[in-house]
């Protein structure tokens, strides 16, 4: 049988941590806490199914793994779908009584690059199918695990090493795909945006997700001062600033059609500007150049828009 919801501080710290010490990911990098905060999440039974990526190099040196719980180590593109085929094999092995187990919870995970672009299409094939599944995005802006290339996760201004920053371009010009919509529009029935700051409302989400029938997206923001450039020490209130100046801001959505904003979203007067962002990271040094104003203008104007639509769907005024 599942276990209650753990959404109180004290159940959460008695609740056995998914992921061992000495894992290897970089100091300061957010992954684990996303990992630990998914965890905590947990009901019972569970299979996590992983993309190559930073947490699955750094967490499964072989012939060592830092996963307590389960794992598989799937291709770049195809963490989707394996989980798909997971979840379809548990139902099987249930009703052929080959399973102890009353349900085992399925959970994709895969970094922007694996998620975004690579593995969109074996994303989008499975939420159609409708597998009672969660995938979990843990997104850090690049593809940090192969040389900080850009991916469709990569925002405006943002330096990488494919897109450069100098005296001809500010770094990346493209908006950064609309993910967590472009999911919702699968008329799914749960997607949600968390982050390692805001620690209870992310529980509280992948809670849901696990619980509802069907498909469910989660889309985690996680820092990564490697490819960011920034301090170690600021993971986490990086994390917290994303929402604030409406990079990541969060919310849910219920069957692609009820918009729900999060309290944390929800409770902002206005959005802090950009800049707040931008001055903690080195990806972002070289907009300080006066001659990006009118480029940094644009950005900050697309990201008001983008908060204005966001409130109207989730019926603010």
């Amino acid at each position: 049988m599942a276990e209650p919801a753990a959404v109180r501080l004290k159940d959460m710290l008695q609740k056995d941590q998914i992921l061992s010490a000495g894992h290897r990911m970089c100091a300061g990098c957010a992954a684990p806490t996303v990992v630990k905060l998914m965890g905590m999440a947990l009901r019972g039974p569970t299979i996590v199914c992983e993309a190559t990526g930073c947490l699955e190099v750094a967490t499964t040196i072989y012939p060592f793994t830092a996963w307590k719980i389960p794992w598989i180590h799937v291709a770049f593109e195809n963490a989707a779908a394996v989980a798909s085929g997971v979840a379809e094999a548990m139902t099987v092995m249930r009703e052929k009584g080959r399973s102890e187990y009353e349900h085992v919870d399925v959970i994709a995970v895969g970094g922007d690059g694996g998620t975004f672009d690579i593995g969109f299409g074996a994303l989008s094939g499975a939420l159609e199918r409708g597998h009672d599944m969660v995938y979990m995005v843990y997104d850090n802006g690049a593809y940090q695990n192969t040389g900080i290339q850009r991916s469709g996760a990569t925002l405006p201004g943002q330096e990488t090493t494919t897109s450069w920053a100098g005296k001809v371009e500010p770094g990346k010009r493209q908006r950064k795909k609309p993910l967590a919509e472009i999911v919702a529009a699968h008329k799914i029935p749960y997607v949600a945006t968390v982050d390692p700051y805001h620690y209870r409302d992310f529980v509280q989400k992948f809670r849901r997700a696990l619980e509802v029938e069907g498909p469910a997206f989660i889309h985690a923001y996680s820092p990564c001062p490697r490819g960011w450039r920034s301090d170690t020490s600021k993971s986490i209130e990086l994390s917290k600033l994303a929402v604030e100046v409406g990079i990541h801001p969060l919310f849910e959505v219920i069957d692609g059609e009820e918009w729900i904003m999060s309290s944390p979203s929800k409770n902002l007067k206005e959005l802090k500007p950009l800049e707040e962002y931008w001055a903690f990271q080195g990806q972002f040094r070289h907009l300080k150049d006066p001659k990006w104003d009118d480029f940094k203008n644009q950005v900050q104007d697309q990201m008001n828009h983008d908060w204005e639509l966001l409130k109207k769907r989730c019926g603010i005024e």
